[in-house]
């Protein structure tokens, strides 16, 4: 790691980063936190059009291009890389934030845990396709890119290890479990070409749109904000990162009094299962 004095931001100008699913929750924090830090951004979502605009204006200078595509779908992701390409030149930052959480399994899967033979298959499914099968889709569009750049990161939204082994938590623990292997493995798979890949995650219960409506006040007043990811994000894309490839960093151990060298520190883990666990 070298040396970082300075806890603020470091700059991004002239980057080119692509957040999936941009529009609400995490991805919308990053994107903009990305933007302010002086990158472009093409933001994706499958569905939700007016979420991505509203990004783009704030964000404003057009720093941000909205995009709706499916990660599940590999003519999408080929498509967003090849957007990325012809508006703004280059491609930098891959960060695989899209997915689908609990709630399609049910309303109240916080409450009344759902056990793995009462989800649909279908919804299995979704979840898989989107939180396993899309990151794989969308960093295999942007591997070549960065390869030729010699040059790239893939940054990856996982959880605590935890909530991968919490009761009634199929498919959605499996899914990130299965991500941080992925992690892993291509950070392998990409030593010493200068394109690093790491896991990042909040650190606890966030304030997006996996928490269903229901949830009480009193509970929801303790979620994390979003914005709590930025920092280490911000860090993780920029070239004081260069040693870094197959970890992961918890956002909720980030601390933004000390310079950025010192915070990564408290924060990285090795990605994939801790060693010597149950």
């Amino acid at each position: 790691m070298t040396d970082d004095l300075s806890p603020l931001p470091p700059s991004l100008t002239s980057r080119v980063a692509i957040v999936t699913g941009g529009g609400r929750g995490l991805g919308r924090a990053m994107t903009l936190g990305l933007a302010r830090a002086g990158a472009h951004v093409v933001a994706t979502a499958s569905r939700e059009s007016a979420e991505l605009d509203a990004v783009a204006r704030e964000a404003g200078d057009g720093r941000v291009l909205p995009l709706v595509a499916d990660v599940t779908r590999a003519a999408d992701c080929a498509r967003v890389v090849a957007t990325a390409l012809e508006h703004f030149g280059r491609l930098d930052i891959l960060v695989n934030n899209a997915g689908r959480g609990m709630k399609y399994v049910s309303e109240r899967f916080l409450s009344e845990p759902a056990r793995f033979w009462e989800v649909a298959p279908e919804v299995w499914q979704m979840v898989i396709d989107t939180n396993v099968n899309g990151p794989f889709l969308m960093a295999r569009a942007a591997a070549p890119t960065m390869l030729q750049a010699g040059r790239g990161r893939i940054v990856n939204i996982s959880m605590n290890h935890e909530t991968m082994r919490r009761r009634g938590f199929s498919p959605y623990g499996p899914s990130k479990a299965a991500l941080e292997s992925e992690t892993l493995i291509w950070a392998q798979d990409l030593a010493g070409t200068g394109i690093t890949v790491n896991a990042l995650l909040p650190g606890g219960a966030t304030a997006t749109g996996m928490i269903p409506a229901s949830v009480p006040e009193q509970v929801r007043a303790q979620l994390l904000d979003p914005d709590i990811i930025v920092p280490p994000l911000l860090w993780l894309v920029s070239d004081a990162s260069d040693s870094i490839s197959g970890q992961r960093l918890d956002a909720s151990r980030w601390r933004t009094d000390l310079p950025a060298t010192d915070a990564a520190k408290a924060a990285i883990q090795g990605a994939g299962w801790p060693v010597g666990a149950a």
